[in-house]
């Protein structure tokens, strides 16, 4: 069992490794080689569905609301994100995704998703379920982890 943990270990933390690389040199190959892959996560975070505030933005993805502004102020600048105020409230803004924003959101998704489907190809429903139920214990041991 030790040896199996081992190289379970290591075998994750090359996948965490391996997969920031990968989005960081797909950027760079793109036509969005002009955002870093922080700001990628800023673009996912807001994402294309809801409008957020700043400071909903923020808490997702870790950041202090200063250094939140400061991305978004860049994202805005860059033409992946636009300030929205609210017709109701002109004091309420809210962050969307420009045409240029929710282009790369897609394009973030897909690669995230090719990344599960490969995760999952050619295994049988029932070793499905067994890596389902390791991704939710990860999932709940960062969410742990976040909280302290």
């Amino acid at each position: 069992m030790n040896a199996d943990f081992e190289q379970l270990n290591a075998d994750l933390v090359g996948v965490f490794n391996n997969v920031i690389w990968i989005e960081e040199a797909a950027l760079r190959r793109s036509y969005f080689s002009d955002i870093s892959i922080k700001e990628m996560h800023t673009i996912d975070a807001i994402s294309m569905y809801d409008e957020k505030s700043a400071s909903e933005v923020a808490k997702i993805i870790h950041l202090t609301p200063s250094a939140m502004t400061t991305a978004i102020d860049r994202l805005v600048e860059k033409g992946y994100v636009e300030r929205r105020r609210s017709n109701r409230d002109r004091r309420v803004v809210r962050l969307g995704l420009t045409h240029k924003g929710r282009v790369v959101y897609r394009a973030h998704q897909g690669f995230h998703r090719d990344l599960a489907h490969n995760l999952l190809k050619d295994m049988p429903p029932e070793e499905v379920q067994i890596v389902k139920k390791a991704i939710h214990n990860l999932v709940n041991y960062l969410a742990r982890v976040i909280k302290h």
